[in-house]
């Protein structure tokens, strides 16, 4: 977990008084619903082929965290607005605005899909992202014939698109001989390696494909992965899912959050075009189809909550470097200044401890090295000793996997946050640029 990048371009907040001194119309069904290998007849069928009623469970899931996340924020959101999905020069849910909720799920593929299988998929994924992020529903909710089974699930009918977007990655496992996609393997493209602080649940860990759905409305996000989990029922499987609530993440024009620790997470994040362009998006690809996309690390990271609360503040600020009201660097007075690490206080010990989250995650001390930062706390309710299972999904962005490794392997060493945390979860996925309309996702792969 880091709560480091970059300063935004948000003014500062200016607290009451000093810091503490310690430190988110039904479309018409096509006629044939048999889709056929080829592009045109993979999105004349997309929508209608392969519903069924496949129940969205697996490893890691619960809707506990919702439920805590009912009380008004200070953004301005309009549940009306929608996100385009056709004709983006990168997919949605990654450079969009932080929504409220999120719901992330990696699948993997069944042991009898083939690549024609793996096509028809990505096909009807996306011509039902495009329609879900309308705010519309996948197809019919109520069919004329009492014995027909609805194409859409419905528990969304009637709400608004809520800033909607849809987030899909594939899975470093894709590329082997079994699809014949190993040609179209990036370089740098792998399973994570075992990284420092890692302590993974064997259920919590890789995937063949990811799905993260992101919105202002916790029932749209649902709906969302549970009709696509539908769609590819007898392709895919649900493997690990986490519900996503208050965002942990700040975008243009929104405060900054805070994580279940009570800290404001995510104040130096990658905010401008610029940085975008050197730490984000993929540009030179070894591999033409990730031109204009990027890497989605995935990492499910439990915080021991009790033992954390019972530490006293200024430990807690010391083990992050910021004050826990105002965000702001123990060497500063507010969120937004830029840490000075090298101010020492009146015993000659730094302010911002050498081991503290921000001192270890800035840039500043990474060779300038940012990510981008889009992740969500969650909560799994209790677990079975009656603690809290709670913590953050965090989600990150960037063009190179290896920035990612570096800087968790720096922080898995010696962050005294390390002693409040366990990193239970972990993949990594390539997530290719947004498809023109009358195209899909990741088409060039299948020739």
């Amino acid at each position: 977990m880091t709560t480091e990048g970059v300063e935004g371009p948000q003014e500062p907040h200016t607290p009451p008084d000093r810091r503490p001194e310690t430190p988110e119309g039904t479309p018409v069904a096509p006629s044939g619903a048999a889709p056929g290998v080829s592009r045109r007849g993979m999105i004349a069928g997309a929508l209608w082929g392969g519903l069924g009623g496949a129940i969205l469970g697996g490893a890691g899931g619960g809707a506990a965290g919702w439920a805590l996340a009912t009380r008004d924020r200070p953004d301005t959101i309009d549940l009306g607005s929608s996100q385009p999905f056709y004709g983006q020069p990168h997919q949605g849910g990654i450079a969009t605005a932080p929504q409220r909720y999120s719901m992330f799920t990696a699948f993997s593929m069944a042991e009898s899909a083939t690549t024609r299988d793996l096509q028809v998929l990505l096909a009807r994924w996306s011509a039902a992202i495009a329609v879900l992020q309308r705010g519309d529903p996948v197809g019919t909710v109520e069919p004329d014939s009492p014995v027909q089974p609805p194409k859409d699930t419905g528990e969304a009918y009637g709400l608004s698109p809520a800033n909607l977007t849809v987030t899909v990655g594939l899975g470093p496992g894709l590329f082997g001989d079994r699809y014949g996609l190993a040609r179209f393997k990036p370089a740098e493209f792998a399973a994570l390696p075992a990284l420092n602080g890692d302590t993974l649940d064997p259920r919590l860990t890789g995937g063949d494909l990811s799905v993260q759905a992101c919105a202002d409305d916790p029932q749209v996000c649902y709906h969302a992965v549970r009709n696509l989990a539908r769609i590819g029922r007898s392709t895919v499987t649900p493997s690990w899912t986490v519900l996503g609530f208050g965002r942990a993440s700040a975008g243009p024009g929104q405060d900054t959050p805070r994580n279940l620790m009570g800290f404001k997470d995510g104040t130096r994040n990658v905010s401008t075009s610029e940085q975008y362009d050197q730490w984000v998006w993929i540009r030179g690809a070894d591999q033409p189809w990730m031109e204009g996309g990027t890497y989605q690390v995935v990492r499910k990271i439990r915080m021991l909550l009790e033992t954390w609360d019972t530490d006293r503040i200024g430990d807690q600020q010391s083990v992050f470097g910021r004050d826990k009201r105002e965000g702001a660097p123990l060497s500063g007075q507010r969120e937004f200044d830029t840490p000075d690490f090298a101010a020492t206080g009146t015993n000659g010990d730094p302010l911002i401890p050498v081991t503290s989250h921000i001192a270890l995650a800035a840039h500043e001390n990474n060779d300038g090295t940012l990510i981008l930062r889009r992740p969500y706390n969650y909560t799994d309710g209790l677990d079975a000793e009656g603690r809290l299972d709670a913590g953050l999904l965090f989600i990150c962005y960037v063009n190179h996997p290896e920035h990612f490794v570096r800087l968790q392997n720096r922080l898995g060493a010696s962050d005294r946050l390390n002693e409040y945390i366990r990193h239970i979860g972990s993949a990594v996925f390539a997530v290719p640029p947004a498809p023109a309309e009358g195209h899909y996702l990741a088409e060039t792969l299948f020739g």
